[in-house]
């Protein structure tokens, strides 16, 4: 530890992405982490892994912590916000932040009108329940802060820099937008791939997941160095027939996939539009409807 080390640290929540901080953070703190959750269980259990304790009372992390966050679901944060300033809070207050992706500072405005500095700090990664993996991943990796003045800012960018991380400023009202975008670009890929690989089962492909990976890793690292230029395949092409047969082989053995095999292709061809300056053929438009 540094001497510029939290007192304490201090988190309200204990799912995935409240054990991964409290592991990322358990060094940063001179004394063991406080947790506090709903459920009892699993904070002991995300306390326990990080040597750290439970509080009993989330108001109390106000009065002992120099750094609070708030790692619950969005639509938790404000009911939280609330209960924590409900009660006067003591002098230096702490600073908090919330760690959700899609809202932005204003949400913490009851904590920052008691003193408290207040940002939105969201670790660009995706959280499934590997707590020293994710650490590691997060180092190197952007965050996107949102602060409520320059001190809670540089506050905000101090925190990220001991995380290992890179500070992204976003803009309140572009929260949801920027959210959007992650949760379009990771969340739907997972249910891409999970129907990519439905359909190669079902074509008799023992592990789909090997037979998918280097052909996803390869259309992955040409997307992000060329952008929608790594585009490949029957609809460049306009391989009517092709696009027919996919369409014909799904409804046999695979009909979920159908609708949103339609409607990716349906987004593909309309950017393929718009980037060639002319429109697809009828034919390729019908048989996608």
């Amino acid at each position: 530890m540094t001497k510029d080390s939290y007192q304490r640290v201090g988190i309200i929540g204990s799912g995935r992405v409240a054990r991964a901080m409290g592991l990322a953070l358990a060094d940063q703190s001179l004394h063991p982490l406080s947790f506090w959750g709903r459920n009892g269980g699993r904070a002991r259990t995300a306390a326990a892994s990080v040597g750290g304790s439970v509080i009993h009372d989330a108001a109390t992390l106000m009065q002992r912590c120099d750094l609070l966050l708030l790692a619950v679901s969005d639509d938790a944060i404000g009911a939280v916000v609330e209960a924590l300033s409900s009660s006067p809070i003591p002098p230096p207050a702490p600073f908090c932040i919330h760690l959700s992706g899609g809202s932005g500072v204003c949400v913490l405005e009851p904590l920052r009108a008691a003193g408290a500095l207040t940002a939105a700090i969201h670790p660009v990664m995706t959280f499934t329940g590997d707590p020293a993996a994710e650490v590691t991943r997060m180092k190197g990796a952007s965050f996107a802060i949102t602060a409520s003045d320059a001190a809670a800012s540089e506050e905000a960018r101090t925190l990220v820099s001991r995380l290992g991380g890179v500070a992204e400023y976003v803009e309140d009202d572009c929260r949801p937008l920027y959210h959007a975008a992650l949760s379009h670009a990771a969340n739907h890929m997972v249910t891409l791939l999970a129907g990519a690989m439905d359909a190669l089962n079902a074509a008799g492909i023992q592990d789909p997941a090997a037979l998918l990976a280097p052909l996803v890793r390869a259309t992955l690292g040409n997307s992000l160095s060329k952008g929608f230029d790594a585009l490949s395949g029957p609809l460049l092409r306009g391989d009517i027939q092709t696009i027919d047969d996919h369409l014909a082989a799904m409804t046999r053995a695979c009909p979920d996939l159908l609708p949103a095999y339609r409607a990716m292709a349906t987004a593909t061809l309309a950017r393929m539009e718009k980037r060639d300056g002319h429109p697809a053929s009828d034919a390729l438009h019908a048989l996608l409807k």
